[in-house]
């Protein structure tokens, strides 16, 4: 499996070979792949490359290899369903009464299966989506949604792209996304070479520009979206609740791979990344040693703050849990 290493952008564009489950795992934990989609795609692939590489005689004993691979991809990111969402459907695959050559089959396929059909999710999320953004908008988005975070295109990103290639004269501002920066290292990054126009600000500037009508719309992707609430990167809530006091729609983009709505947002963990993210910036430290830190990665946007969501079959409406009936 060959991907980009998302940690060393945007100063260098460059792949990484990953050879077994446990180095797709360790590069999802260490972000260098990230994404919520994009991370169900990898974990996909990384149970397809434990299959591949097992010594296992038997269906028997592939499975409970596999069991153990999944377990380990489950454990990296705790917050985003597509993750669990994938690998739960490679496994589901595994039949005992195959022999282990079919086994390996399937779960590959199956892993090219989960990539096809984000790719083709995402141009329908940007279909649906760009019919939102009128000509001469300006959007904001928060961390990152776009091919980077994804199997190719993107899903808030994507609806810009959309957008622009129907000839909208859109216009982004991506926040910088602390503390790892996906704003300003990637949506950037990609929105630049796209040549759509992008203006790059610090996370506490949202509420100055909205009071200042210098944003029309905003656009973010999801981690997770539950029968009442959203989440996604930490910082999201605070742009929704400004939104909503200044007018402003908030849309989220997300496949329907990233709904789980047999739960709410109180059955939810949220992740917690090491304190250094925060102390360290560049990796240099910018804080006094020995301070505590809190550095959840995540926060929760209740429904009520979400103008719609938009995917891949179209656009919803609050309540979410509606969602179950259609």
């Amino acid at each position: 499996m060959i991907t980009v290493n998302q940690t060393k952008l945007p100063n260098k564009f460059s792949y990484i070979r990953l050879n077994t489950c446990r180095q797709v795992a360790n590069a999802i934990k260490t972000m260098k792949i990230r994404g919520a989609p994009l991370i169900g795609v990898a974990a996909s692939y990384g149970l397809a490359l434990a299959a591949q590489k097992t010594a296992a005689k038997n269906s028997k004993a592939l499975l409970r290899e596999l069991n153990s691979s999944a377990r380990m991809l489950v454990a990296t990111r705790p917050t985003g369903v597509n993750l669990r969402w994938a690998v739960e459907r490679v496994m589901s695959k595994i039949k005992e009464t195959a022999t282990v050559d079919e086994n390996k089959r399937m779960v590959l396929e199956e892993a090219k299966r989960i990539a096809e059909e984000d790719y083709e999710a995402n141009l329908k999320i940007g279909e649906y989506g760009a019919r939102l953004i009128e000509d001469n908008d300006v959007v904001l988005t928060h961390c990152n949604a776009g091919s980077l975070a994804t199997a190719g295109y993107g899903t808030a990103l994507g609806v810009i792209k959309a957008a622009r290639r129907q000839g909208k004269g859109v216009k982004v501002i991506a926040t910088e996304t602390r503390p790892l920066l996906q704003g300003a290292r990637l949506t950037a990054f990609e929105l630049m070479r796209e040549k759509i126009p992008v203006t790059l600000v610090t996370d506490n500037m949202v509420g100055y520009l909205m009071w200042k009508r210098l944003v029309n719309k905003v656009f973010v992707g999801a981690d997770r979206i539950v029968r009442d609430a959203v989440l996604n990167k930490v910082g999201t809530y605070t742009i929704a609740v400004l939104a909503k006091e200044n007018s402003i729609p908030f849309y989220v983009a997300a496949p329907l791979s990233t709904f789980d709505l047999s739960k709410t947002s109180k059955d939810i963990e949220l992740e917690e990344r090491s304190g250094e993210e925060v102390t360290h910036f560049g990796g240099k430290r910018v804080a006094p040693k020995g301070v505590k830190t809190l550095n959840i990665a995540f926060d929760v946007t209740p429904e009520k703050y979400v103008k719609a969501v938009i995917t891949e079959k179209g656009v919803f409406y609050p309540p979410i849990a509606g969602l179950l009936r259609t």
